[in-house]
């Protein structure tokens, strides 16, 4: 399970969305979560997915690597989507024993929200899969650099947010090869009962924890040694720079949620 946990890994493509500027990529990623929760019917969802697909099969990533980000969470989306068909009461009903029931709009709802996570999910990959961290923090600085005038620490704060999505791949690695090793040494971590398997989770949180803050702490000493003094006066390898397809791409998905705000007036 730990393995098909794909946030935060980039994979380099020659593609139409790796080119795009990241400036761009955020704004437009912003704008696709709008347009998935600013309608409230299928019509609505089904323009949401029409964008989404079109910018997956664009990213030439493969749709394996999306089905890997959305796996862990389906055991969540499953328990929500079942508590709401028994929950919700409203519409006609299919199914009733005693005091359950299943009505049409709890079998719904239910298929909206799983939909709707679904496609927030898989979107949102598409900005980590192809972008790199390094890009993405550039992105990021320059994004809210007016509020460097309010003395706000934006540089600091894209690099922390690079560094935790550059090192969530890592600790999953680092997860992973801690429990291999403690299942070689005898410790039943999937099996017996839920109380048995939360005290099981120590010998693996423990290990875990001092792992990251020995790589916090060469990380740190290895920026010392580089001289890193944050932003100031700092230059860039990449400067970002923007071409008429990110203006195309902005102005296709502006169009989407403008057709996804109709759609919702309209039905």
């Amino acid at each position: 399970m730990l393995k098909d946990i794909t946030i935060g890994q980039y994979f380099p493509m020659n593609s139409v969305i790796h080119s795009l500027d990241p400036r761009f990529k955020i704004v437009i990623t912003l704008l696709m979560i709008i347009m998935l929760f600013s309608g409230g019917s299928m019509i609505c969802l089904a323009i949401g997915a029409v964008y989404t697909v079109m910018a997956m099969l664009l990213s030439r990533i493969p749709l394996k690597l999306f089905w890997k980000s959305v796996r862990p969470l389906m055991p969540f989306l499953v328990i929500t989507a079942v508590l709401n068909i028994f929950i919700i009461r409203s519409g006609d009903t299919l199914w009733k024993w005693k005091f359950i029931s299943i009505t049409e709009d709890g079998l719904n709802s239910s298929a909206f929200m799983i939909i709707r996570i679904t496609l927030l999910v898989m979107g949102s990959s598409i900005l980590t899969y192809t972008t790199s961290p390094i890009t993405l923090t550039d992105a990021i600085e320059r994004l809210l650099s007016p509020l460097k005038k309010l003395k706000f620490p934006v540089h600091e704060l894209a690099m922390m947010m690079s560094i935790a999505l550059r090192f969530i791949p890592t600790l999953i690695e680092e997860t992973d090869k801690i429990i291999s090793a403690q299942k070689a040494r005898g410790a039943e971590i999937d099996s017996g009962s839920l109380s048995h398997r939360a005290k099981n989770l120590v010998s693996i949180l423990v290990p875990l924890f001092i792992s990251s803050f020995r790589r916090a702490d060469e990380l740190a000493t290895a920026m010392e040694c580089r001289c890193y003094h944050g932003g100031e006066g700092r230059t860039r390898l990449r400067q970002l720079r923007s071409s008429y397809k990110d203006y195309i791409a902005l102005i296709i998905t502006i169009v989407f949620l403008a057709a996804v705000i109709a759609a919702g007036r309209i039905f």
